[in-house]
């Protein structure tokens, strides 16, 4: 039974090139492998993100609803965001 399906893509030229260009430096022996490894690396992401939001986002949230999670106002954060803001511009200057 074949493990393996060939599809046929169209890519903007840029993004076209630039598999080309992965295995005409040898990283990669095709083109194919090129589009395997990009789409690994979006599972990886993909991953990481979800680990996050199940891991840090969600108790997080769990906690504010049931109000063990100090909360802040609208003002209050955006007044600590310009004074933090004020502060890295006279850093720069």
């Amino acid at each position: 039974m074949r493990t393996t399906q060939q599809l046929s893509i169209t890519l903007p030229t840029e993004m076209a090139q630039k598999v080309k260009a992965k295995v005409a430096s040898g990283d990669y022996a095709s083109e194919s492998e090129v589009i395997r490894e990009g789409l690994r690396a979006l599972d990886e992401r993909d991953a990481v993100v979800e680990r996050w939001l199940r891991e840090e986002v969600l108790p997080t949230y769990d906690a504010y609803k049931a109000g063990k999670e100090p909360t802040s106002s609208l003002e209050e954060v955006m007044q600590r965001l310009s004074d933090h803001m004020d502060k890295a511009e006279k850093k720069a200057l």
